[in-house]
């Protein structure tokens, strides 16, 4: 505890140090991170290869665990595009001066130290560390025992580049692995600005009914695919395939596909080769069984499966009377994450727009480009699904605050 409590500490300290580094600095040190990445690939890959050896290889969710040489070339990479990024801090948002001749400014400034906790994807070391870095932020990473391994070889380089651009090693800290850890976390509001969970909605649920500290949710997703019967059938089938099976483990992968039944038999003829092609196991509904049951694997669906975000190849088919059974489906089961409707009716989709509450909405397109590099923010903390601070892709430029900054000459109230 002892031990938590100085890194903690240390960490607020560095991020009071870190704002006498200048643009400049942080470029060099981004960029200088990112050849650090491929210099000591092999070392990298090394580690991360103990932790993979003790998952279970058929799981699915082991893939967000892998780092393959392409995957640290595309770390290294969005690396690179962060530091090209602008700096969000020191923005002038509001100028104005009072009667009275006080001058006021309104500036962009961090956040602080921002603390997250996050499961098995070592890739996210990496990005929060850019992102914070960028921003002027020091940051506490606590990741899952699972990357362990991963985690320390990632923190090692991390520390090493700080240190040879004369910024201070704290600025970056890897917490232990241990679940208790966390706990720690929770209580240091003297020192912690904001706590960001990214992994299961367990987890989430987990931060914020125990953190005293500010908590910013992301990650956890149950998201749907609605098909219209104004659909085009194909294009759906396409969609859905896309969303469910391109990369299952992640957040904005689709766990339930709702169809309406007026063409429910028609599509799911059309969409069953393409995911049993892809090994996928759903959960359908009494009419979704009936079509399904000699087309791939297929069991009865109960309340429960709805409500699962399934993070491998495993979803749920519901069939509705219409748009407004499927929107109180969605209603009931989403984590307002990413929702999509396919169909050709335009008027109907900008309903679907309007009223489905989610950091991100679709139509005729994929969940999966829920994404701050798809959305052209580059790297992200992750994915935030409420509504305060920030919402979707949490990015660069919404790990600052603001502060008002006031001119005077002498006066007085």
């Amino acid at each position: 505890m002892l031990s938590i409590t100085k890194t903690i500490i240390k960490t607020r300290q560095a991020s009071i140090a870190l704002q006498a580094a200048t643009d400049k600095q942080i470029k060099k040190t981004l960029n200088d991170l990112a050849a650090a990445l491929l210099q000591h690939s092999v070392a990298i890959l090394r580690a991360n290869a103990k932790d993979v050896a003790k998952q279970d290889a058929a799981n699915p969710r082991t893939d967000r665990l892998l780092l393959t040489p392409a995957r640290i070339k595309a770390i290294s990479d969005s690396i690179k595009k962060v530091s090209r990024l602008p700096m969000p801090g020191g923005k002038s948002l509001d100028r104005r001066v009072l009667k009275n001749g006080l001058k006021l400014q309104r500036i962009t400034t961090p956040l602080g130290v921002v603390a997250a906790i996050y499961e098995s994807r070592p890739n996210v070391t990496y990005d929060i560390a850019a992102l914070c870095l960028r921003s002027g932020n020091a940051c506490l990473l606590k990741g899952s025992s699972e990357a362990d391994n991963s985690n320390k070889a990632a923190i090692k380089i991390i520390k090493q580049v700080l240190t040879d651009n004369g910024l201070p090693a704290d600025a970056v800290n890897l917490l232990p692995s241990a679940r208790e850890t966390v706990n720690h976390l929770f209580t240091a509001t003297k020192y912690i600005d904001v706590i960001i969970p990214r992994g299961s909605n367990g987890l989430i649920e987990y931060v914020r009914k125990n953190s005293l500290v500010p908590v910013i949710e992301t990650g956890a997703g149950v998201c749907h695919v609605y098909v219209h019967e104004a659909a085009d059938l194909e294009m759906a089938a396409n969609i859905v395939v896309n969303a469910k099976t391109s990369r299952p483990s992640v957040c904005n992968a689709m766990d339930t596909v709702i169809v309406d039944r007026s063409v429910a038999a028609e599509f799911l003829d059309i969409l069953a080769p393409g995911l049993k092609e892809k090994g996928v196991i759903a959960y359908a509904d009494k009419t979704a069984y009936a079509v399904l049951k000699n087309k791939l694997t297929v069991y009865k669906a109960t309340a429960k499966h709805y409500a699962t975000e399934f993070l491998s190849l495993h979803c749920a088919v519901k069939t509705v009377s219409g748009i407004e059974e499927a929107l109180k489906h969605i209603q009931t089961y989403s984590t307002r994450h990413s929702e999509a409707i396919v169909t050709s009716d335009k008027k109907l989709a900008q309903q679907f727009l309007r009223t489905v509450d989610a950091a991100a909405v679709y139509h005729n397109a994929s969940t999966r480009f829920t994404d701050g590099e798809e959305f052209g923010l580059g790297a992200e903390v992750g994915i935030s699904t409420q509504k305060l601070h920030a919402r979707g892709p949490f990015a660069l430029e919404k790990l600052v605050t603001e502060k008002w900054i006031v001119e005077g000459r002498g006066q007085v109230r």
